[in-house]
């Protein structure tokens, strides 16, 4: 058993780093940033024609939110290249494994940090939003200066749970051939038989890099909340 753990090792961490890694990072800041124009679409005070924007991103977050993960990765990679339009995709939309992986992982990201980070800028009183005001600040202004630095803080944790969640769910790019460490420990146990050394691993590695994003999680919790007031 020892012997296939040594032998098998390498290749699924060169897969790590290769793939899943990278996936969920690239993934996750495109989310993060998706995300955000979402939250603060969903909370602007504009009216008019703006209403179709934010209807658009509510429609957008029910959609992600209410779909399975898998089915989605499906629809992007296998799906979409039967949607033939003509004059602009004529043979369909057909992209790269790990290029569909990413739009999905991103756009799913998007959908659940998105209210995250909505409800986290929300949870910032009122009266911020005023006293800002009173000095003479825009409405932008005091959101980058004032409740954005705050609402950080706050959507600290559910973000960095999300990252973990997303740094797990990268497993699901093998089902679109994505060779990534998942993958790896499955083509390794067709080879040698032993399915529940490989896949006991492969979790293994998984809970260690998750792990490892906790700690991190917990010295970025302390690094902001530094000034913060412990109640007692």
């Amino acid at each position: 058993m020892w012997k296939i753990i040594v032998s098998s090792t390498p290749e699924i961490l060169a897969a790590g780093i290769k793939y899943t890694l990278p996936i969920a990072i690239v993934s996750f800041i495109l989310g993060l940033i998706l995300a955000l124009l979402t939250a603060l679409a969903r909370i602007s005070t504009r009216g008019g024609a703006f209403k179709i924007v934010k209807w658009i991103c509510s429609f957008y977050i029910w959609l992600f939110r209410s779909t399975p993960l898998l089915v989605q990765l499906f629809i992007v990679y296998f799906g979409l290249p039967y949607l033939k339009i003509k004059g602009i995709f004529p043979h369909g939309i057909q992209m790269d494994p790990v290029l569909a992986g990413i739009l999905t992982f991103t756009l799913n990201t998007g959908a659940y940090c998105s209210e995250t980070i909505r409800g986290a800028i929300q949870s910032i009183p009122n009266g911020q939003w005023e006293a800002a005001a009173s000095i003479g600040m825009t409405r932008s202004l005091a959101l980058r200066r004032i409740i954005l630095p705050q609402a950080v803080r706050v959507s600290l944790p559910p973000l960095a749970n999300s990252f973990i969640s997303l740094v797990k769910d990268t497993s699901l790019a093998a089902s679109i051939t994505i060779v990534e460490m998942f993958e790896v420990s499955q083509q390794i146990a067709a080879a040698n038989y032993q399915p529940l050394v490989m896949y006991t691993l492969v979790a293994a590695y998984y809970a260690i890099a998750c792990t490892l994003l906790a700690w991190l999680q917990s010295y970025l919790e302390k690094v902001t909340s530094r000034y913060v007031t412990p109640v007692n």
